[in-house]
């Protein structure tokens, strides 16, 4: 008997409750938030709000790792608490806050400091799809991040330090079908047609209407010819006087642009308009592009039995691509707005769609063919998954991260001399280097710098000292770093600012989401806070 698939549904209340967000994400995001569980260490005010926009979200389960108790200081910086809860613990005061503000959310907490946790029972966050880390010094950073990648649990690091702070991810590899970019090409093949489209073009004429003539088509029905079919005519015209090429320079794009507004008849034909707008789709690359190219030739793609159902899916792309889409990946389906009646647009939308169904089965059988040949279950791939995949395989995403032990012990001299050299980076680079400086300080003198009384001056040379020795280990004699970035990590005092916090615990978070709906592109490296100049960069060291 034939499995009937159906796709699950969203409660009419849920929709409304998250309707906002489910416009980003979309219902297959909303599921995967509501399935997973995540762990905070340190509810302080950077990772409260972190988990706050998780909650919000409607993440499945929160479990807090907090051994501290609400001092007065916290009243200052950290809204989930408040005078009440001063002397209780910090964990169970956030953990009743957060619940509050979404009751559908599985909350715990757990009394225990996380550097203990870390050290005594690693087997703990294997339970977690996602483990949050705040305010957690160098060591224990390198000590979870082994955890976590044995674990399988993907890590987001997030500390905010006075007007600076960072925001890192670490996870072994992370794959993104629907990566979303900013910016992306239609995928209508204009220089690429296959027989369905040549054939329904070829059945439109473009030339110039005469009234005496009644086999041409009227004005009116010239200025509802949609762009994709100006175009194609366009470049199968230039192909046969340019030996089959397609412009490809500065010079013969002008000139392809002149071909189409050749054909206008008025000035206010806006299609023509739009189709010389859309010229530069004809220039576009056929085939796939260097990162897909990387994509199915990557190590990966040789799939066995253990294979993910992502580099399943890429082997059978790869076949695919040498196969029916003669260098191409399934077509997309989908076409933009445009000027056309309603036929036009109806008939081409048809023919793109049909396109991409067949596409779609090709691809279907090929993934049934390859699950099998691997030992795995032929069905064990929805066709809802595979048809996304399709859909998305000109855009298909593989982040890959260091571990935080190798980027610490031996970073990219070349990348790091790069940035030293661009003034524009010059302290981010700085913060970088502090911010593991103050725990090397820590470390040999019990504080962080600036932390109590004493002296400022002595603080901040002994930092320089420590900061000019971390330099020179990561192979970079001859650094200077700027005077004035020490005295300011001494007034930080290692201090906790609510805006500060707030930001590096929203950007924690949205990065958070990336990774659990598997939506959108993570960012790579270490993310630089400088709030001193208003400035936010990347590191990948």
């Amino acid at each position: 008997m034939k499995r009937l698939e159906q796709e699950p549904t969203m409660s009419e209340p849920k929709k409304t409750k998250y309707d906002r967000q489910l416009r980003i994400w979309g219902e297959s995001g909303q599921a995967a938030l509501e399935t997973a569980s995540i762990c905070l260490l340190n509810c302080g005010p950077t990772g409260s709000e972190a988990l706050k926009n998780l909650v919000l979200g409607g993440i499945g389960s929160i479990t807090i790792v907090d051994g501290s108790k609400v001092e007065i200081g916290d009243l200052g910086n950290n809204f989930m608490v408040d005078a009440k809860s001063v002397g209780e613990s910090k964990a169970k005061c956030v953990c009743t806050f957060l619940q509050e503000l979404n009751d559908a959310v599985n909350a715990k907490f757990v009394e225990e400091s996380p550097e203990t946790l870390i050290s005594t029972d690693p087997s703990f966050f294997s339970q977690f799809t996602l483990v949050m880390a705040t305010q957690l010094v160098e060591d224990s950073m390198v000590k979870l991040d082994r955890i976590c990648r044995e674990a399988n649990a993907i890590l987001v690091i997030a500390r905010s330090y006075g007007l600076t702070g960072f925001v890192r991810i670490s996870v072994n590899e992370h794959v993104v079908i629907e990566s979303k970019p900013d910016h992306s090409l239609d995928d209508l093949r204009l220089n690429n047609t296959w027989p369905e489209l040549k054939s329904y073009v070829e059945t439109i004429d473009l030339n110039v209407p005469d009234p005496n003539d009644l086999n041409v088509p009227d004005p009116i029905a010239h200025k509802h010819i949609p762009y994709v079919v100006i175009l194609v005519k366009a470049a199968e015209e230039w192909a046969q006087t340019h030996s089959r090429n397609l412009p490809s320079t500065r010079e013969e794009k002008k000139e392809f642009k002149y071909l189409v507004k050749s054909k206008m008849v008025s000035m206010d034909e806006d299609n023509y308009k739009e189709a010389i707008e859309a010229a530069f789709k004809v220039s576009a690359p056929r085939g796939i592009s260097q990162e897909i190219q990387e994509i199915i030739n990557d190590r990966c793609a040789e799939v066995g039995s253990n294979s993910s159902d992502f580099w399943i899916m890429v082997a059978a792309l790869k076949e695919f691509i040498s196969n029916e889409g003669g260098g191409e990946a399934p077509l997309e389906g989908s076409m933009p707005d445009m000027i056309s009646s309603t036929e036009h647009y109806i008939s081409l939308q048809k023919i793109y769609q049909s396109k991409a169904e067949a596409d779609f089965l090709s691809m279907e059988q090929r993934v049934k063919n390859i699950l099998v040949k691997v030992g795995q279950d032929p069905d064990s791939i929805s066709k809802s998954t595979i048809k996304s995949f399709c859909k998305n395989a000109r855009k298909l995403k593989v982040c890959r991260y260091r571990m935080i032990e190798d980027e610490f012990s031996n970073p990219s001299v070349t990348e790091l001399h790069k940035r030293l050299a661009d003034e524009d980076y010059s302290r981010a680079i700085g913060f970088y280097i502090l911010l593991r400086a103050v725990d090397r300080f820590a470390a040999t003198y019990k504080k962080f710098p600036g932390q109590f009384d004493g002296s400022m001056d002595d603080d901040a040379l002994q930092l320089k000292t420590t900061a000019l020795s971390l330099v020179s280990e990561m192979g970079c004699d001859g650094y200077v770093l700027e005077e004035g970035l020490c005295n300011e990590m001494c007034r930080f005092g290692a201090s906790e600012i609510h805006v500060v916090a707030s930001m590096l615990g929203g950007i924690a978070s949205q990065e958070a989401i990336k990774l659990i709906t598997k939506q959108f592109i993570p960012m790579p490296g270490t993310y630089i806070f400088n709030g001193i100049d208003h400035k936010s960069q990347s590191l990948t060291l």
